[in-house]
């Protein structure tokens, strides 16, 4: 068992998906976007929490990279309640009913923004093999 905020490459990131940009200095900045149902959202949370326990104990606490840090990041979510419509052609009539279903269990959504030097972008990559 591992420890909280722990990562284990063997386990491979199940959620998060990153797209990398860089600049012109090097840096590059990682974004994902990963939505859970109500079932799956403890692991992923444990997921971002692990990425995130990895960069800072490999690369200290976050702080702002025009700051002199080594890595940021930003963290955005949202919660989601879908609520599906019944819907019905009325022939002859040519127009559609609708009828609010039973609600769906509300989703999470969460964007991890994470932000680096060369070296924290280099290492995130091997650690996660993130291409």
């Amino acid at each position: 068992m591992l420890p909280p905020g722990s990562y284990d490459p063997a386990m491979g990131l199940d959620f998060l998906e990153f797209d990398f940009s860089g600049d012109a200095q090097g840096q590059g900045s990682f974004d994902a976007m990963a939505s859970a149902a109500p079932g799956q959202l403890g692991a992923l949370q444990a997921e971002i929490s692990s990425v995130l326990g990895w960069a800072e104990r490999q690369f200290g606490p976050a702080a702002a990279l025009d700051e002199g840090g080594e890595w940021d990041f930003a963290l955005r979510g949202v919660r989601e309640l879908v609520t599906p419509l019944v819907v019905r052609y009325v022939p002859g009539a040519s127009v559609l009913q609708m009828e609010e279903g039973e609600p769906d269990a509300p989703r999470v959504t969460l964007m991890l923004t994470l932000s680096g030097t060369p070296a924290f972008c280099d290492a995130l990559r091997e650690a996660f093999g993130l291409d």
